[in-house]
């Protein structure tokens, strides 16, 4: 791979196949047209185009972020809160989707991971500051900066990962679960009046989510949970019951389950380092 980079920045084309006036003719590329290339039983192929399904789901995806920050700069904070809940549920559906139908591209992988970006990143931050950091001054948008600046320096990690750690477990806080944090608080509390505590506690939020975005900890990815095998007639129960339980009170519920989930990683390293000083004094 290196050798080839160092001919292509020489402009050598010595060890290059010749191609015909036809063969070169179907590489040409049209204006604002993708062209990839794959691998097909072990050799190249150049493709134009994109897969139209997955990337719609994506661009879906990117509108509801887009819509969470056009919501909360009108003041609507619940509709914005709860559309970054939806470019979740959009950003799950479009990996498995690529995956059921074989039409994963590289050109996916990186719009994904810019529209994650947004929704993930800049729409939760704003939500955030225009609900309640705006009255800080340059604490409040330098929190949010915090966490914009995790967003991105996590979901970059995250690509240059890919393959080299165990799936069971990520790196730091996923950026959609630290975006359910931020817009589970502000559905949770969007309607009650503005308080010492409550602008404390999103700053906590804010700033420990996208701190946590770059940590080190570990969370559980629940990849190696098989969905597919058979389980008992109660787990049905379990999941109805679940159902029941979000449609009560949904911000509540949702803003609990996803804080709790980003305490659990600090919480199981901290057990971790208490299970291993006893061994490493008797040492």
């Amino acid at each position: 791979m290196t050798e080839d980079r160092k001919d292509a920045e020489l402009g050598s084309s010595a060890n290059e196949p010749e191609l015909s006036e036809s063969t070169a003719g179907e590489f040409d590329i049209e204006p604002g047209e993708v062209v990839e290339e794959e691998l097909v039983e072990g050799a190249p192929v150049r493709r134009k185009g994109i897969y139209l399904l997955p990337n719609a789901l994506t661009t879906a995806s990117l509108f509801s972020g887009f819509y969470a920050i056009v919501s909360a700069a009108g003041g609507v904070f619940d509709n914005a809160a709860i559309a970054i809940f939806v470019s979740m549920i959009l950003d799950g559906l479009d990996g498995r989707v690529a995956r059921m139908t074989n039409t994963q591209s590289k050109f996916g992988e990186e719009y994904d991971s810019l529209a994650d970006m947004v929704a993930f990143g800049v729409a939760p931050g704003f939500v955030a500051f225009f609900w309640s950091l705006n009255g800080l001054d340059k604490i409040g948008w330098a929190i949010t900066f915090i966490y914009v600046a995790g967003a991105a320096l996590r979901l970059a990690r995250f690509n240059t990962q890919i393959g080299s750690v165990d799936k069971k477990y990520f790196v730091g806080l996923p950026s959609p679960a630290a975006a359910a944090c931020v817009a589970g608080l502000v559905w949770c509390f969007h309607a009650w009046e503005p308080a010492a505590w409550l602008t404390f506690l999103t700053l906590v939020v804010v700033g420990g989510s996208g701190v946590l975005m770059v940590s080190n900890v570990l969370y559980r990815s629940f990849k190696d949970l098989d969905l597919r095998g058979r389980v008992p007639f109660a787990a049905i129960l379990l999941v109805v019951l679940m159902f029941v339980v979000v449609a009560l009170d949904p911000a509540t519920v949702l803003f609990t389950g996803f804080l709790i989930y980003a305490l659990s990683g600090p919480v199981r390293a901290l057990f971790r380092r208490k299970t291993r000083r006893p061994a490493g004094g008797k040492g």
